[in-house]
């Protein structure tokens, strides 16, 4: 923890927290239509990886050696095979629960 400081580990946590709680709040209050809280949801995702990519993992985007530039293929094709997963298996729910 010595080289990087517990300020960066508290911007971090702090911007994870209020990344988190924003699709909290739409979804509990109904502030915005369902469609505009889906994408506000996947917004606050994506900005949540690159946070915890930035300020918990400390890779920096300005110079990326080869280990930072694996991790961050590694996380993309993990994500994508999770969202394709997801929406693979909601589609096939929606059109059996549909007939």
């Amino acid at each position: 923890m010595e080289r990087h400081g517990l300020l960066s580990y508290f911007v971090g946590f702090v911007l994870a927290v209020v990344l988190t709680a924003i699709p909290f709040y739409l979804v509990a209050t109904h502030a915005l239509p369902p469609s505009r809280i889906i994408y506000v949801i996947a917004a606050a995702a994506v900005l949540q990886i690159l946070v915890h990519l930035r300020f918990f993992l400390h890779l920096n985007f300005a110079t990326t050696p080869r280990e930072n530039l694996l991790a961050i293929a590694f996380t993309a094709v993990l994500l994508g095979i999770m969202l394709g997963g997801s929406l693979w298996i909601m589609v096939d729910l929606h059109t059996r629960m549909a007939l």
